[in-house]
């Protein structure tokens, strides 16, 4: 028999009650990471990519050729006949599911299946699984009513914590601090994990393109909905845009709020770090060479050619090193300025041996507590 859930408010709990065994848990924690043997989504892959719930699959009853094949015939062609050819494809693909990636399932596996609105796709995949003698829950309103769920929680959710911000000059190796913090169980919102994306005007990473914003906002709601409201949650100073995502507004408002907490290191050491950072660009000089081009306005062509010309030669200390003097201290600087930060404390570090981070990881607990 197929189920259906909704994905937002008190019917879904109830609702959901009737299927699962046990005590009734709230949808949105069950749509992340309980309840479920696999969370499916039906849609097209170009649509998974897109944006998709934590921990789906993409089991696709219609890839994105067929999908549009369907389309195509349904608007200038025949309803009727857009239908029929769909179902065909349908049914094939589902056969393929069975023979494939759920040939192994047992008897009592029990999906919980969506697509874009809780539709026929989502409802042909639970009709033809059902009748195999599985429990299928079909997500109601599908893909959108999760998406609201998100946009509504980014809204409320943010004025309910405590953010703390590592702030600094770049390669103060903030993004490693809050590593150790999490690792230490500090609750940890990495900006920068979420956008696949270092923060800087040079900072897309070459193995990894960003999401798109939509999905950016679902790792932010998956991260925050498991914190607890009575701990701080530390973040590492940002802009508003990360790359080509942007921070959601009330998050963003919240953020600025945050107390600031300051980390210093030598220049050299933060030379080296940012040479450990950016070990990717260093692999691909010819890459790094031409993303300087976007620097031209702010420091001129004869500045980029020395750099150009330092990256040829391999002198990457001397490169960092003017990097960080003539662009990003200035930068960091400026944008300070504008900002009204609340700095609560400074903290100066002669290295980020282990054993230096780790003192300052002590000293951050001790102080603001994990």
């Amino acid at each position: 028999m197929v189920r259906v859930i909704r994905a937002m408010g008190h019917d879904a709990v109830k609702e959901y009650s009737t299927v699962v065994r046990g005590a009734p848990i709230s949808v949105t924690e069950d749509l992340v990471m309980d309840g479920y043997d696999l969370v499916i989504d039906v849609r097209s892959p170009a649509e998974f990519a897109h944006d998709h719930i934590p921990g789906a699959i993409n089991l696709p009853v219609l890839d994105d050729v067929e999908r549009a094949r369907v389309g195509t015939i349904y608007v200038q062609d025949n309803p009727f006949r857009a239908r029929k050819i769909g179902a065909a494809l349908v049914s094939k693909n589902i056969s393929a599911m069975l023979e494939g990636p759920l040939a192994d399932r047992k008897p009592d596996f029990h999906p919980l299946i969506y697509c874009w609105r809780g539709g026929q796709r989502s409802g042909s995949l639970a009709s033809v699984l059902s009748q195999i003698g599985w429990r299928c829950t079909l997500l109601q309103g599908g893909y959108k009513s999760f998406r609201r769920k998100v946009v509504a929680d980014l809204a409320a959710v943010p004025s309910g914590f405590t953010f703390l911000c590592l702030s600094g000059l770049t390669g103060t190796g903030k993004t490693r601090i809050l590593q150790a913090m999490s690792a230490r169980g500090f609750q940890v919102l990495d900006l920068e994990k979420a956008a696949s994306h270092r923060g800087s005007v040079l900072g897309a990473q070459l193995d990894e393109s960003q999401p798109s914003q939509k999905a950016f906002e679902t790792r932010l709601w998956g991260a925050l909905i498991k914190f607890d409201k009575s701990r701080p949650v530390w973040i590492e100073s940002e802009s508003s845009k990360i790359g080509n995502v942007a921070i959601p507004d009330k998050l963003w408002a919240a953020l600025k709020q945050a107390q600031v907490i300051e980390i210093a290191l030598p220049l050299e050491v933060r030379a080296a770090l940012l040479l450990e950072d950016y070990a990717d660009l260093i692999g691909a000089p010819e890459i790094f060479a031409k993303n300087l081009t976007v620097l031209t306005k702010l420091h001129g062509k004869e500045k980029i050619a020395k750099w150009r010309e330092l990256i040829e030669l391999g002198d990457w200390r001397a490169l960092a090193l003017d990097l960080l003097e003539s662009h990003y201290d200035p930068a960091y600087r400026r944008s300070s300025k504008r900002r009204k930060r609340n700095v609560r404390a400074h903290h100066d570090l002669p290295s980020l041996s282990q054993e230096a981070m780790g003192a300052l990881v002590d000293d951050l607990e001790g102080g603001y507590g994990k």
